[in-house]
């Protein structure tokens, strides 16, 4: 008799990823990727089907109930193969090397991503969503699950020429380095970069790109911000401005409840794609505060203050991290369906309206001496509500249609009137909309998605609200807490509902360092810049290799997959190599003889070549070697509580390549700051810079030149300036 092997059973009913758990039902025998897993089909010989996804993600839901649910279908999978299922959040390692192969043999990718491979792990055919029965040049997947087995029988060897060819194309992509790189970018290197940016806007509708769909891009409003502030750029002023101005008046924003949906559909932003991923509402209002107080644009403050609100409304865990994901679908409201009519889930159906739904939201009740009837048309009037709707159904996508003078002179009202009537009318219809049934949520909490969301929200208390570093502090303690074991020096990736799970990956430890080292800056708190040494030397320990003078994705003690990939390019989350090497110079200024600025030197001269031939690809390495070219600029704060006046001064400067590095008045203090961090004696960014005659002082340095110590931190600035 056969031994019972894993695929006897669907297995995800032990897994706490949401994703996963969303298939725990599927008669298809999923496994988890793992080695009981890839044992299976080592064992068996038999082809792996890869499925990989994410919660939010709507085609993969689509994929779910049309292929995964089906007894046939089932069937051929549980007897033709090990049916493996992987959640892209928890395992971007594994997603990274399969995805690159989709990109390289059809130009695209995408989720679901559907990969089959050998039982190595060696992928031989790939797509992303196949349909039922063949459509619009896809073939069916039954169709296309027959044939692979059959060529599994008789083109073995031919499937396996392929796999070695497609896994050596990997390697090429994601492993290789140069055996003989230059020298680092030079100082023309964003100027060349914000040049494409600027070569590639809409300047019509904003954005990038001369069609849909759109995705916000934060990393290249970086490069413009950059440009316009230490460059003079104009254009690049402009661009970003459009572009900013785009996203916060457009339906890729949510009028109602604040955030940011995932992309828009089209060239003007009309429709989004509903769903709301952390990692956006952690990069955009990042950008938006910088952009607020780069711009001195009150609009900007407001759509990240918002954004963090909705932050902390709905995706925070109670004791204070951060969950993923709001799905793009949910239950068709009521008010939508007929008496007899079951609900069925609808993308979008929380955050679209009808004039008549508005209407019943505001309600009978007079706002601020306007009545109720006016009150709604002008709500409808200022975010383009109408009976013809611009979505599905003739309900409407939310997007600013008229400005508050136009509204006051079309009503015969004031522009405060107007401006109240409507604060009062949204907070009405945010509350009738609080009752209608909600998207679902991934709540799983991710390192290194939290950590962009702890250096966005640092921003916010560093250029706008002081209080905001509150919900910074909470999250960094909440990962720490949960997710980073102190004794062994390790950091995992996710925390759900108690369950621990997955070492991290590179973007964990840069991008909660990042934060870690952001809320050092805000609040003089040392214990956060101990947090990002800790984390930088595990990344110089675990993922540096001197040999290849790069930073891998993967840990050396992590799982071998069938190549160790780099992340060089933005994509939906910045390159975590890129962060890393920007943090890398300015935690070097702390602790000069740990080899971070020596790292942050080879790997820029490493992808030298790649960053200047393809600068809007790899914006986070343009943003670290523009400051690597630039050089130190340094704002050294001693004393041991900051005056009201000196946060003022900072919320007003924008230091887009600066280090504010606060440290204790005297230097009795600072020894124990040094026992903390694990320093032998002061680096050179605090050595001689106490306070003085107890006053709190402030020391300038640019490019290793500094001002004369400074009582009044705007002569400090002015000196920088």
């Amino acid at each position: 008799m056969t031994a019972p092997t894993p695929t006897d059973r669907n297995r995800l009913d032990e897994e706490a990823s949401p994703y996963l758990e969303q298939h725990a039902d599927n008669p298809v025998n999923w496994q988890p990727w793992d080695e009981s897993a890839l044992q299976a089909a080592r064992d068996h010989d038999v082809p792996i089907f890869l499925s990989i996804g994410y919660a939010a993600c709507h085609w993969c839901h689509v994929m779910e109930s049309e292929s995964f649910q089906d007894e046939t279908v089932a069937n051929v999978l549980n007897e033709q193969f090990v049916p493996i299922k992987v959640d892209r959040e928890e395992r971007p390692d594994v997603d990274s090397v399969y995805q690159t192969i989709c990109q390289l043999v059809s130009g695209g990718g995408g989720w679901p991503l559907s990969v089959f491979l050998t039982p190595e792990g060696k992928p031989f055919y790939v797509g992303t969503y196949f349909p039922p029965e063949p459509r619009r040049g896809r073939p069916g997947f039954l169709q296309l699950l027959k044939d692979i087995t059959k060529s599994w029988e008789t083109d073995r060897e031919e499937i396996e020429n392929r796999a070695d060819q497609w896994t050596e194309a990997i390697t090429d992509e994601l492993e290789s380095t140069p055996e003989n790189p230059g020298d680092p970018p030079e100082s023309d290197v964003l100027e060349t970069a914000t040049s494409a940016a600027i070569r590639s806007a809409d300047r019509t509708h904003g954005g990038f790109g001369s069609g849909g769909p759109k995705f916000p891009q934060p990393r290249r409003l970086d490069l413009l911000l950059r440009a316009a502030l230490l460059d003079g750029d104009d254009s690049s002023a402009a661009v970003a401005g459009e572009a900013l101005d785009a996203m916060a008046t457009g339906g890729l924003y949510d009028h109602v409840g604040g955030g940011f949906h995932r992309y828009a559909t089209d060239r003007d932003w009309t429709v989004p794609h509903f769903e709301k991923m952390l990692y956006d509402n952690a990069e955009l209002p990042r950008v938006y505060f910088e952009a607020a107080q780069a711009m001195d644009a009150d609009r900007y403050a407001r759509a990240a203050s918002e954004t963090v609100a909705f932050l902390e409304r709905e995706l925070q865990h109670p004791e204070g991290g951060f969950f993923s994901t709001l799905d793009a679908q949910s239950e068709t409201p009521p008010s939508r369906l007929d008496e007899d009519e079951d609900p069925e889930d609808e993308e979008g159906a929380f955050y679209v309206w009808t004039p008549e739904e508005v209407r019943d939201a505001v309600g009978d009740n007079p706002i601020d001496g306007v009545d109720a009837e006016t009150a709604t048309d002008l709500f409808c009037d200022r975010y383009g509500i109408d009976d013809g709707g611009n979505f599905e159904g003739g309900t409407t996508v939310l997007t600013v249609s008229a400005g508050y003078d136009s509204l006051a002179e079309a009503y015969d009202l004031s522009v405060e009137t107007v401006e109240r009537t409507l604060m009062t009318a949204r907070t009405r219809v945010f509350d009738a909309r609080a009752e209608r049934p909600r998207p679902a949520r991934d709540e799983k909490v991710l390192a290194g998605w939290n950590g962009l969301a702890i250096s966005a929200i640092a921003t916010g208390a560093r250029t706008l609200d002081p209080a905001l570093v509150g919900t910074a502090k909470d999250a960094l303690s909440f990962v720490r807490e949960h997710l980073w074991d102190a004794d062994d020096q390790r950091l995992f990736r996710r925390f759900k509902a108690g369950d621990v799970k997955v070492d991290g990956y590179l973007d964990d430890y840069a991008f909660l360092a990042r934060g870690a080292f952001d809320c050092y800056q805000v609040t003089g708190e040392v214990e956060h810049l101990a947090f990002a040494l800790d984390l930088a030397r595990v990344v110089r320990e675990e993922f540096w290799d001197d040999d290849a003078g790069t930073l891998y994705y993967t840990p050396e003690s992590g799982e071998g997959l069938v190549t160790r990939p780099q992340e060089l390019n933005d994509q939906s989350t910045p390159s975590s190599l890129g962060v890393a090497a920007a943090l890398f110079d300015e935690l070097d200024l702390f602790a000069p003889d740990e080899g971070f600025g020596e790292m942050t030197e080879e790997l820029l001269a490493t992808h030298a070549d790649r960053i200047r031939s393809s600068p809007l690809e790899h914006a986070s390495l343009v943003l670290a070697a523009d400051a690597h070219a630039r050089g130190p600029v340094e704002l050294t704060l001693a004393a041991d509580e900051m005056p009201a006046s000196w946060r003022e001064t900072l919320a007003d400067t924008p230091l887009p390549t600066g280090v504010v590095a606060p440290r204790p008045a005297s230097d009795d203090d600072l020894d124990a700051w040094l026992d903390e961090l694990g320093l032998e004696e002061a680096p050179p960014i605090w050595a001689n810079r106490e306070a003085q005659g107890g006053d709190p002082t402030a020391y300038a340095c640019r490019d290793f030149t500094c001002s004369p110590p400074q009582t009044d931190l705007e002569a400090a600035v002015d000196w920088l300036n």
